[in-house]
């Protein structure tokens, strides 16, 4: 009798807490479980379109800067100006979604970027190339952090994971479909085409968050934070910018050793006031919490590896192996495929174990994979770069889904859009420093294996000049060169160094990766929050373990 009186109690608890759950849900403004998923379907199709925006830019180039005669400098700052909008504003955005209404935020952000797409695409100069691509980096700041806090309003903490799974896959696959997507716009399109395709994308999405999503804003909203929100704006372009500039100019010359001392100056402004205002605009003490603190590292460090990765393999597939390209973008689907696999994989691990073992575990895949990527060979096969590159996208995807839903998991779903933002940014940096610190790196291996080439080819002053500064310079000297047999030495050589350099990118990259996975896996704590308490509360404002 005491058994099934035991039953018949537990059952009615069920149900109750079930009740208050569902009748919760409804306070809180959730709606019907589908409408959530349709809204989250809005939000990873604009996900989708930021993350090939990224990378989309990279392939048209050329053809830009024949069409509209733009100079390196002008098509430098085609990619800087999305890349530093995008980084400068973003903490800003976030909270601006918190106050004002996330959905609010999203439609205004789709409709920017839309707008800001169509300028770029019937652009007649280089300057209005520049200042759409600004402007589309503004719609891109709004997105990325209010539709991460628009999750954490519209989920509970056991649907929360699968959602930002779906997010991150989404985001992360975009950037390796960018040259694809770009590659064929161009073989059959004019250039513009690549800005095109971003209108009827947002409008979808525009369409579906208007019709599903439910408004979600903090109740008791802080005052704005004009000065914090200006030296954080401020201090993140210049951070960014000495980043950038950083491969290019040179670590000690004088525009980036400016712009990163600057930085420094602005953010640790910034800092001081945030930690003695009243009503700050971002709630540094997160900080504090190692769950927050060690998932958003672990976030900045995937992105390193990833935004590292893409910027050296799309030159081998092109310049060392002779794909267009199209064909090139072809070939990099292998990293989106494993990234589509690894983020639910490590949602599910993490609901499973705790959030440190499929954040430490994708490190040491991408690790894995990095050191393998570091034997490739001029002749080696595509078959082993496809292997590694699909080995690294499982990784990435496993290790972002999880610590993203880490940092969600101790954010108090009305100040989301805030905290998300940081580690946003976190990522952001992570991924200008990668390409900065890996441009460097690359240079250097590159010019240190081709130096003795150079020295035996014997070329002029110009000529050589030109072959170190990069792998494309040295194959035009090459083709140049009027003898067959030192065009095809040099041609060998700089290919040959090229993979040097490449190697030592790897290597580099897979140290990192194994380094933060043994940090994540002595230091991260926490695991995901069970699917319901027996008061009925949401359990996903504090994480446990």
């Amino acid at each position: 009798m005491r058994t099934v009186f035991s039953v018949q109690i537990a059952v009615r608890l069920e149900a109750e807490v079930q009740a208050r759950d569902l009748a919760g849900s409804r306070q809180k403004g959730l709606g019907r479980p589908r409408r959530r998923w349709w809204a989250l379907s809005a939000l990873a199709l604009g996900a989708l379109t930021l993350g090939f925006d990224v990378t989309i830019m990279t392939v048209a180039l050329p053809t830009i800067a024949t069409e509209l005669r733009a100079g390196t400098g002008a098509l430098q700052w085609m990619v800087n100006a999305y890349v530093l909008a995008l980084a400068g504003l973003m903490l800003v955005c976030g909270v601006l979604g918190d106050r004002y209404g996330r959905k609010r935020l999203l439609l205004v952000g789709l409709a920017v970027f839309a707008a800001a797409a169509a300028v770029a695409a019937w652009a007649d100069t280089a300057e209005t190339v520049i200042a759409a691509r600004a402007a589309m980096g503004i719609g891109g700041a709004i997105l990325l952090p209010v539709g991460f806090a628009a999750v954490a309003a519209l989920f509970t903490s056991h649907e929360r994971g699968k959602a930002i799974s779906v997010l991150v896959m989404a985001g992360a696959a975009g950037a390796p479909l960018g040259p694809l997507i770009g590659g064929y716009l161009l073989e059959h399109y004019w250039w513009g085409s690549m800005f095109l395709i971003n209108i009827p994308l947002a409008l979808v999405a525009m369409a579906a968050i208007a019709a599903a999503m439910p408004e979600t804003r903090d109740p008791n909203p802080a005052r704005l934070d004009l000065p914090g929100g200006l030296l954080s704006t401020g201090g993140m372009v210049a951070l960014v910018y000495g980043l950038i500039e950083a491969p290019e100019r040179g670590w000690g010359s004088s525009p980036v050793i400016a712009a990163l001392t600057i930085a420094a100056l602005l953010l640790a402004a910034f800092t001081w006031w945030e930690l003695r205002t009243s009503q700050p605009m971002i709630d540094l003490r997160l900080f504090r919490r190692p769950q927050f603190l060690w998932a958003g590292l672990a976030g900045g460090l995937v992105s390193f590896g990833l935004l590292g990765m893409l910027f050296v393999i799309p030159h081998y597939l092109q310049l060392v192996t002779g794909h267009d390209a199209l064909g090139a973008g072809i070939r990099l689907l292998p990293l989106a495929g494993g990234l589509i696999i690894g983020a639910p994989a490590g949602e599910r691990l993490a609901a499973r174990t705790a959030y440190r073992v499929p954040i430490a575990l994708g490190l040491v895949i991408l690790a894995a994979a990095l050191t393998a990527g570091a034997t490739t060979k001029v002749d080696s096969g595509y078959g082993l770069v496809a292997g590694w590159l699909a080995v690294a996208g499982l990784g990435i995807g496993m290790a972002l889904s999880a610590a993203m839903d880490a940092v969600l998991g101790v954010l108090p779903p009305e100040h989301a859009g805030g905290g998300i933002a940081i580690t946003i940014t976190l990522r952001q940096t992570g991924g200008a420093l990668g390409v900065a610190t890996l441009g460097s790196v690359l240079s250097q291996g590159y010019t240190d294996k081709l130096q003795p080439v150079l020295e035996s080819a014997r070329l002029p002053g110009p000529a050589a000049e030109a072959a170190r500064d990069s792998l494309a310079g040295a194959l035009v000297v090459a083709a140049r060169l009027s003898d067959p047999p030192p065009a095809a030495a040099l041609a060998v050589g700089a290919r040959t160094s090229y993979l040097h350099g490449m190697s030592v990118v790897m290597i580099t990259t897979a140290a990192m990766a194994a380094v933060g996975a043994a940090l994540i896996a002595a230091l991260l704590p926490g695991r995901p929050a069970p699917a319901r308490g027996i008061d009925g509360a949401r359990p996903d404002r504090q994480a446990t373990g």
